[in-house]
């Protein structure tokens, strides 16, 4: 069996952050490669506990370069220069790590940095509003940056729908949390790909068990 593994690049590392915890560049792209890969041997529960070895078509990894606009701060009011921040730095060093891996192909989106802007948090706000925080208690760590990412699930998309409809693959495994990727889903399933949804342990919407063929996470790290 030939499978594809398909990794919303944004989400996993949100995930490994929280679950796993912060690591440098190298050891985050070597981790993803490794745990790719773990997906690549199934388990049958029966009586002879047998496993089956997959081959790899591929590793699509789907993320957008960092950031490398510069922005002023709404609190501090002092221009940052985010392509010499270190956020920029290992992210920068994180996509080319994954480059040099064997069957890694990085579909990289743009970010929408034109309109890139500071928010209040959300927990910030809501105090606000009740009365448990005034103006003046608002600190720089108060605000987060928003920026939207552009292409990255299209591309996503696309590549499901290319996968199925050159029967390139017998397996799609998606590594997300989206529920806007159903219709992707099910086109495959229509043209006979068995579709695998890892979502890192997190919670999923109803509407994406209908569509899938599968449910499996490969480390207990994101499940306990």
């Amino acid at each position: 069996m030939s499978t594809a593994i398909l990794v919303d690049g944004g989400f996993y590392r949100r995930r490994a952050q929280i679950k796993i915890g912060e690591k440098t560049a190298e050891d985050r792209a070597a981790e993803l490669d490794n745990y790719c890969r773990r997906h690549l041997t199934e388990r049958y529960m029966n009586h002879k506990d047998e496993k089956l070895k997959h081959d790899l078509y591929r590793i699509f990894y789907y993320d957008c370069p960092p950031m490398s606009k510069k922005l002023r701060h709404p609190f501090t009011n002092q221009e940052i220069d985010f392509s010499k921040s270190d956020l920029n730095l290992w992210m920068t060093t994180f996509l080319n790590e994954l480059k040099r891996y064997r069957k890694f192909a990085l579909r990289l989106g743009k970010l929408s940095d034109s309109v890139a802007h500071y928010n209040l948090r959300p927990e910030v706000t809501k105090k606000l509003c009740r009365g448990k925080i005034k103006w003046e208690d608002l600190t720089e760590n108060d605000f987060a940056l928003q920026v939207d990412q552009k292409g990255v699930d299209m591309k996503i998309g696309l590549d499901i729908a290319s996968l199925a409809y050159k029967k390139q693959v017998d397996q799609i495994v998606l590594i997300s949390g989206d529920s806007d990727f159903v219709p992707a889903a099910k086109l495959a399933r229509r043209e006979g790909i068995d579709f695998v949804l890892d979502p890192l342990g997190a919670p999923i919407k109803p509407d994406l068990f209908e569509h899938i063929d599968g449910l499996r996470t490969c480390d207990n790290h994101y499940t306990n």
